[in-house]
């Protein structure tokens, strides 16, 4: 029997079986008005909670196969885990390395905000929470939300972005050989270390990351094809 060529004329099997879907969490309230969220442990709105539903529909039409035994991992935040259980997916594995990047002093503030207050020009993806001093802003505190729910704000130094993106190159090192394997992976967590993460996969420096945008409930596909790391699909 001849090689088996795909649709462009490549050699099929020159794609990997396995692959890894990034599903971001659905709308939190912050999410809706631009707060950063790192580490804050908020739930979803219920547009959130209907789109987590909705991803898991698309999912299921999209992988119909599903995901393997033990494959399926959340941050452990509730917005991910709410949004991996609306999903069909009740019991996720939490993994620690997937959590958001922690912003630092710009915890709960709009980037405008973080800029009005501190009386001078920064940028997340520049100039890193650490460019912030401890005290510039407000620090620990409690919030309440328009659900009533009263929630912790706990402020650190925050992660730059190189640190950040080396807790994702770890990530890449233990996901890639579950690709090769032929493993369906998912992982749902957050958007700016999920964009972080596609970046070291792909080899790119992780400020590109802020180029690929991911909305609400929307995931993107991992995969290896002719022996290198690729992107199949984005914000789906």
């Amino acid at each position: 029997m001849g090689t088996v060529k795909n649709a462009a004329g490549n050699d099929a099997s020159a794609e990997s079986k396995g692959y890894a879907v990034l599903l971001r969490h659905g709308q939190t309230i912050w999410s809706k008005t631009g707060q950063y969220t790192g580490r804050t442990d908020i739930p979803l709105t219920d547009q959130g909670r209907e789109q987590a539903r909705e991803a898991g529909q698309r999912l299921a039409k999209a992988f119909p196969e599903g995901f393997d035994a033990g494959c399926v991992f959340s941050s452990p935040l509730q917005r991910a885990r709410q949004t991996a259980e609306l999903a069909g997916f009740p019991d996720p594995t939490p993994m620690d390395e997937i959590l958001e990047w922690d912003y630092g002093p710009a915890e709960g503030h709009r980037p405008q905000d973080v800029v009005a207050g501190l009386g001078r020009d920064w940028k997340l993806w520049v100039d890193g929470p650490q460019a912030l001093g401890i005290n510039e802003l407000t620090g620990d505190r409690v919030v309440v939300l328009p659900s009533g729910n009263r929630v912790p704000v706990h402020v650190t130094r925050g992660e730059s972005l190189d640190q950040v993106a080396a807790r994702a190159r770890e990530i890449v090192r233990w996901l890639e050989p579950q690709v090769c394997a032929g493993r369906h992976v998912l992982l749902v967590a957050h958007a700016h270390i999920l964009r972080i993460l596609t970046t070291q996969w792909l080899a790119l420096d992780p400020s590109k990351a802020q180029l690929l945008r991911m909305n609400t409930a929307h995931y993107g596909v991992l995969g290896i094809y002719q022996g290198e790391r690729v992107l199949r699909q984005w914000n789906v």
